[in-house]
């Protein structure tokens, strides 16, 4: 197994090293195969396909656009909670390719569905199956509206069957993570056990997103993969338990995309004891689990925001709902004031306050306390009394700044993650398509 080192060679940007990154452990039922179909025209990973040999649950979380791709639409038409089979590209997001793009979709799905039955047929095991068209999930990621180049990735699909690993180590995560990429400078990856009962649980998961970040879905692709036996219905109530602190608390431009998705996989290989409750006791530890996984997810997508070079969290507290502190974590968070303030090392706490009234919540102004780092910043409609400028300008150096709102009329809180704005975002995207 070699790392296609096509996947980093990108002068504006620094390699990363395997070495960094997690342990990701095989998931039972589970095969995976990274290889290029040329789509960038440089001979990177492009094209990602991810086999389950006997099938596997799935639950899925897609994006609230209006607009949305062909590989989104293919999976919404699908009603069946099981798969086969999820097939990702990148440089192409088939979305506003028309009829075209769809009907290009369809042929790829057939060309996938013929050989992986023919491999199924192939089996030293002596079983066949056929693999429908319908067994099969896609997801794309790329530029909106260019011609979807399905002939490239029908051309590539027998040797993507070909390579297929079962001894899913931590080079054919690495490079598949590296292969779903985009604007993005580091692949993503996490890992977590648990128990279900008295069996114990691997849950594997990659991720890719950089721009065009913003919750609801978070735009990004994200694929979760396990070996606990979880039916689809409570593996869907999970996720969206989960994602709505992890995956939607996040944001890097504001940006909702026409791609987004987040599928957990289960292949039902660990055996635990059927679950027949989602508020079943043995599913606590694999809920605890997953969200671990998925908030490390979240996070190294703000991490490796386009341009980025702080990382941001503002915890909203002493607020009436949950939904306030979300909206006003989140008016903080989508400010550019505030992140090119961070990004430039200005304590310009203003810049806070503005984002805090903008969001129209019914807040008492004179109740407000903030902080930055641990240094009380504002306290009662003005500066506090030990505040010291020098102070906070040593912190904002760091490259983790924490912003704590205290709006002291509640017991509710929510934290939102995000980065600060750079004059290297404008340059990703200004030559993004060339």
């Amino acid at each position: 197994m070699t790392i296609n080192l096509k996947n980093f060679l990108n002068p504006k940007i620094k390699m990363a090293k395997m070495g960094e990154f997690q342990e990701l452990q095989p998931i039972k039922g589970l095969e995976i195969s990274s290889i290029s179909a040329d789509l960038y025209g440089d001979g990177r990973d492009d094209l990602t396909l991810f086999n389950f040999q006997e099938g596997a649950n799935f639950a899925a979380i897609y994006t609230t656009s209006k607009i949305t791709s062909a590989s989104i639409n293919w999976n919404l038409k699908i009603k069946k909670n099981f798969a086969k089979a999820l097939l990702v590209n990148t440089k192409n997001a088939n979305t506003f390719t028309g009829t075209k793009g769809a009907q290009g979709l369809k042929e790829v799905a057939h060309a996938l569905s013929k050989v992986l039955t023919i491999r199924s047929s192939q089996s030293p095991k002596g079983i066949s199956e056929v693999v429908k068209i319908t067994d099969l999930l896609f997801a794309s990621t790329g530029v909106i509206g260019e011609d979807f180049p399905y002939i490239k990735i029908k051309n590539r699909i027998p040797e993507l069957v070909k390579k297929l690993k079962t001894e899913t180590n931590k080079f054919v995560w690495f490079k598949a993570a590296s292969a779903i990429m985009t604007t993005d400078v580091k692949p993503k990856l996490a890992y977590e056990e648990c128990k279900i009962g008295n069996k114990s649980v691997k849950i594997s998961g990659i991720a890719k997103g950089s721009g065009m970040i913003a919750p609801n879905m978070a735009t990004m692709l994200s694929f979760i993969f396990t070996d606990a036996n979880i039916p689809s219905v409570f593996l869907k109530a999970i996720l969206r338990t989960v994602a709505n602190t992890t995956f939607n608390a996040i944001t890097v431009d504001g940006d909702t995309s026409t791609n987004d998705m987040v599928v957990i996989f289960s292949t039902g290989k660990a055996k635990n004891a059927k679950i027949y409750n989602v508020l079943d006791s043995n599913l606590q530890d694999f809920k605890k689990a997953l969200h671990r996984l998925s908030l490390n997810l979240a996070k190294q997508i703000v991490a490796d925001g386009e341009g980025a070079k702080k990382f941001i969290t503002i915890e909203v507290v002493g607020a009436r709902s949950i939904s306030m502190a979300k909206k006003i974590g989140f008016s903080i968070a989508n400010s550019p004031l505030f992140k090119t303030a961070v990004a430039g090392e200005d304590p310009n706490w203003g810049r806070i306050i503005m984002a805090i009234g903008k969001s129209k919540e019914n807040i008492i102004p004179n109740k407000i306390q903030i902080k930055i780092g641990n240094q009380l910043i504002v306290d009662q409609s003005k500066v506090a009394k030990d505040y010291s400028e020098k102070k906070i300008k040593e912190y904002m150096k760091w490259d983790s700044i924490n912003i704590e709102v205290n709006l002291n009329i509640g017991e509710a809180d929510y934290t939102v993650y995000t980065c600060d704005f750079t004059h290297d975002y404008i340059d990703i995207n200004a030559d993004y398509r060339n």
